[in-house]
């Protein structure tokens, strides 16, 4: 899933892309707030790292655009500033969670890895759409309750139609949250990886939409 980093911070903030990759997602990066709040107004992304502090537009006030726009995804606060009362303000101002640093990187990514499961509607790591169970913890996918053995890439396919049950999904914002927007160019990468997929899932788990898109329906 493509998520949207905003640090001022350049080592801080390849160090969160660079963990946020090596979890399985499609991590950008963004030093100013002016700039954090363009992106997250006009690109998809699942969630955001935002830090408070930030030149040009400070954290808050991205947050409240984003909101004020209606801009609904997830998003983590990360701060080097402790104190209660910008916890506060930032959950009031539309944060959905709050860490202060210093932080370590694998609750970071237990807290972001949470974030998107509610988003979706689900409490529990591992959560269950019709026939496919997903794990978000082990990043493991079953099917009637059998492991399937997926790459990465399958997994992160599966995992981001599971977290839109029910949702037609494009093949180029399916790319863009696997490969990131530089990479999304070639759909036809996303036919093939499904087709590997569905002779490991069988066919019926992930449907398409001629001329739409796909989705894994909830109904089953």
């Amino acid at each position: 899933m493509r998520l949207l980093v905003v640090e001022d911070d350049p080592d801080v903030g390849e160090d969160l892309v660079r963990a946020l990759r090596d979890a399985g997602y499609v991590a950008e990066l963004s030093t100013q707030g002016d700039e954090a709040w363009f992106l997250g107004d006009t690109e998809d992304y699942a969630a955001a790292i935002l830090d408070l502090g930030l030149p040009r537009l400070d954290g808050l006030s991205v947050l409240r655009r984003w909101r004020s726009a209606g801009r609904n995804f997830p998003v983590l606060i990360l701060t080097a500033r402790g104190e209660w009362i910008e916890k506060v303000e930032g959950i009031e101002a539309g944060a959905d969670d709050y860490l202060a640093k210093p932080f370590v990187m694998p609750e970071l990514i237990a807290r972001v890895r949470a974030l998107l499961r509610r988003a979706a509607g689900h409490g529990a790591p591992q959560f269950r759409i019709g026939r496919l169970t997903l794990d978000t913890g082990r990043m493991a996918a079953l099917i009637d309750d059998r492991t399937v053995r997926l790459s990465p890439l399958e997994y992160r396919f599966l995992e981001y139609l599971g977290h839109r049950p029910g949702q037609v999904t494009s093949a180029q914002l399916i790319a863009e949250h696997l490969h990131g927007v530089a990479d999304a160019a070639d759909t036809n990468a996303i036919e093939a990886l499904l087709a590997r997929l569905r002779r490991k899932i069988g066919p019926d788990i992930v449907e398409t939409r001629r001329g739409l898109g796909y989705l894994i329906s909830d109904a089953r």
